[in-house]
């Protein structure tokens, strides 16, 4: 990044290492911030738990970059990115597939990006998946009957979704959700120009639930997205609950069972630090050789 951006910078523990920058689209809740930090602070101290546990110990070195210009943000230009391996895109209440300039501005960014830079690989989770998404020209739109998909959740993986997971038993991981819509057709050579047809191969939904039929996508080499927030603990999503009540995105009496859920399994252990393991060995280049067709 540039010297004149203002961005956030939180230093590797290991030589050997990756640059990731975070582009929030959200602010925390005022509690979580003061106790966790913003979003790209909760990403930081995940992917260092993930890095620890990667073998050799890795790096992450971390750039926090506030985007949302309506609050004092802004989206960064191409020319900013020159010693920048990966960029994760954070969650959001704003809707991934609204027309607010910024967002607009986020799509083209990505755009270009993808076009210019296919050295930068890129990740998501909830808005940053499903901008991502858009991006490629995926249909974006509301969960059936506009329901929210809330809390701890079971997604069934594929074939390549057990390997990107490193084969777990039951061949299923568990996140906690929180949204309403969802990415309902994902790119592909036939959504936009970017993707030719000689690179569907290498494109793939890896996981669903009940709910959500594309979980994430993983495109070799380039995308890696997962609609289920991995950094989310009880308290984050007990408050996250709380500001989509208070906003009345989320309605009490329509919405009962999956609150109920939410509050019941809030709790629960979930595969923040594997899901984040993953992608860290997709930024890193460690799972190259993974295919949709393997």
């Amino acid at each position: 990044m540039s010297p004149s951006d203002e961005v956030r910078i939180k230093p590797a523990r290991y030589d050997d290492h990756v640059r990731m920058l975070v582009l929030e689209t959200d602010e925390q809740h005022p509690d979580d911030h003061k106790e966790r930090g913003t979003f790209g602070d909760v990403l930081d101290s995940l992917f260092k738990k993930a890095c620890d546990e990667h073998d050799p110990p890795l790096g992450v070195e971390t750039i926090i970059k506030f985007v949302v210009e309506d609050k004092g943000g802004s989206v960064p230009k191409l020319e900013d990115l020159e010693d920048v391996h990966c960029i994760l895109i954070t969650g959001s209440m704003y809707d991934a597939h609204g027309d607010n300039p910024w967002i607009l501005k986020l799509v083209d960014f990505i755009q270009t990006l993808w076009q210019r830079r296919p050295d930068i690989r890129l990740s998501g989770v909830c808005f940053g998946h499903q901008v991502l998404c858009r991006a490629l020209g995926a249909k974006i739109g509301p969960i059936p009957d506009e329901k929210w998909e809330l809390a701890h959740t079971a997604i069934n993986l594929t074939a390549v979704g057990s390997r990107l997971f490193n084969n777990p038993k039951d061949g299923k991981i568990h996140l906690h959700q929180m949204h309403q819509d969802q990415v309902l057709i994902p790119p592909s050579s036939t959504t936009t120009a970017l993707l030719p047809e000689q690179h569907d191969r290498d494109i793939h939904v890896w996981g669903s639930s009940d709910m959500t039929d594309v979980q994430g996508v993983y495109i070799r080499q380039r995308l890696f997205t997962s609609q289920g927030h991995m950094g989310f603990d009880e308290d984050m999503v007990r408050r996250q609950v709380e500001l989509r009540l208070d906003a009345g995105s989320i309605d009490k009496k329509e919405d009962r069972k999956q609150l109920d859920k939410a509050q019941v399994t809030a709790e629960w252990e979930h595969d923040g630090v594997l899901v984040a393991g993953a992608i860290l060995r997709f930024f890193h280049g460690d799972d190259d050789e993974i295919r949709a067709n393997d």
